[in-house]
């Protein structure tokens, strides 16, 4: 037996944890350790504590001190589309626009399984490039994109969530299924990737306008048949979207109301964007535990809307975090969170970097009902981490420099961040490496 390998690794350096929600009790809920320190064992976190203590408890344990960078659960990205990888930052269109000039066109190419491969490792390199070590993506209607997924997700031991977009309307005829071929497809999908490793299947209509009410009814029932898998789908992200949706359901209350009356209304369930809510809507979504994902840059970048994050918090709802590729213009979390700051500013509820920090980790994971899994440094949980470098640019440098607290010191990671920030990534507790 190798005593010492069995003794683990102890990574060193200052650490950030949460009793609580910071988003509704205030930043008094973190807990900072300028010489803290994670033990890993076997892939797990076995213990959080201050540095001595730690080396003390366990001398042969490895260690790697990584100085005053900022050891962190790996970001957890709670939407996006993957197969819009190659199209992210595409130029200037709304919402319906943006979907027929560039995602259509591109999503009909991944249900060629060579490039469906090639678009999935591009995508998981570049996130884990910037530190996600957690992801829940739409796939496209092939199947063969679901298979390219969670195929990459599992060679590189990720934590993953995916699903085959489903639509049988009101898309191109290459990209649309039917009410039983999405059913079938889904529950073979699902029983052939949820829960193998550290994989989930999400039952994933893609939104209200290109699904008819038989097909959301026949994912609806499998969501019923599978209730431990989630169920991804969007939710009033546009106004004009709205509107559609109302004159395409015109017997439903709301466009919630589609999701409710079809089954897709419950715990689990992530509802992208949640832009322009109804009180009823609001109110049902709290009462169901539905859980709402904010995508700043997308939001901006498409010309959406503002989020409501002080009000939404404030009653309680279940809110994650998430890029949004590629309708969201970048793969890093630091940019999401930052553009998170400023819908706040914007709407006169600037979030505080304990609230932004805890969004982009715990938030997000208790959104996809992870929280035992991935998202903080509790022990028990996989040992997915990130370790950030809080003076990764000549301009960052000389702002945390004048930091008179840890959240002074990060913020300017936060606001100003990129890949370059991420000083290294561990998925189970194995260091991630770009290209191995």
């Amino acid at each position: 037996m190798n005593t010492r390998a069995s003794s683990g690794e102890i990574l060193v350096g200052q650490t950030i944890g949460f009793s609580g929600n910071p988003l509704t009790e205030g930043p008094g809920t973190a807990r900072h350790d300028a010489r803290g320190a994670v033990l890993i064992k076997d892939g797990k976190i076995a213990e959080v504590g201050n540095a001595d203590d730690l080396r003390r408890a366990h001398p042969e344990a490895d260690v790697t001190d990584y100085g005053d960078r900022l050891i962190l659960p790996g970001f957890v990205d709670a939407h996006l589309h993957y197969p819009q990888t190659a199209i992210i930052a595409s130029w200037g269109k709304r919402l319906i626009d943006w979907l027929n000039s560039y995602t259509f066109p591109e999503e009909i190419r991944l249900s060629d399984p060579a490039y469906a491969r090639q678009i999935a490792g591009r995508f998981f390199d570049l996130s884990l490039g910037h530190g996600t070590t957690t992801v829940a993506s739409f796939c496209t209607v092939s199947p063969v994109s679901v298979t390219a997924f969670f195929e990459e997700a599992e060679a590189r031991g990720l934590c993953a969530i995916g699903g085959k977009t489903c639509m049988d309307r009101n898309a191109p005829e290459a990209l649309t299924d039917t009410a039983q071929s999405a059913y079938d497809d889904s529950k073979a999908l699902l029983e052939t990737w949820h829960g193998r490793g550290r994989l989930s299947y999400a039952v994933t209509p893609r939104f209200a306008p290109t699904s008819t009410r038989e097909q959301l009814e026949a994912l609806g029932a499998l969501w019923a048949e599978f209730p431990d898998c989630p169920m991804q789908t969007h939710l009033s992200e546009q106004t004009d979207e709205v509107t559609w949706v109302a004159e395409l359901f015109p017997e439903a209350r709301d466009y919630l109301d589609v999701y409710e009356q079809t089954g897709l209304l419950g715990r689990g369930g992530l509802y992208g964007h949640a832009i322009h809510l109804t009180e009823r809507e609001r109110r049902r979504l709290l009462e169901e535990g539905g859980a709402l994902i904010h995508c700043p840059t997308s939001n901006t970048f498409i010309g959406s809307g503002l989020f409501d994050m002080g009000g939404l918090a404030a009653e309680g709802q279940i809110i994650g975090l998430a890029t949004d590729t590629g309708g969201g213009s970048s793969f890093s979390m630091l940019r999401t969170m930052a553009a998170a700051y400023e819908i706040g500013q914007l709407r006169g509820t600037p979030l505080h970097p304990s609230a932004l920090l805890w969004l982009a980790t715990e938030g997000s994971a208790r959104a996809l009902r992870l929280e035992h899994r991935v998202g903080t440094l509790a022990p028990g949980t996989d040992a997915d981490i990130v370790v950030l470098d809080l003076a990764s640019t000549p301009a960052i440098a000389q702002r945390a420099a004048e930091a008179n607290d840890i959240w002074e010191a990060v913020f300017p990671t936060i606001m100003m961040g990129d890949d370059r920030a991420v000083h290294d990534v561990r998925i189970a507790g194995k260091r991630w490496q770009a290209g191995a």
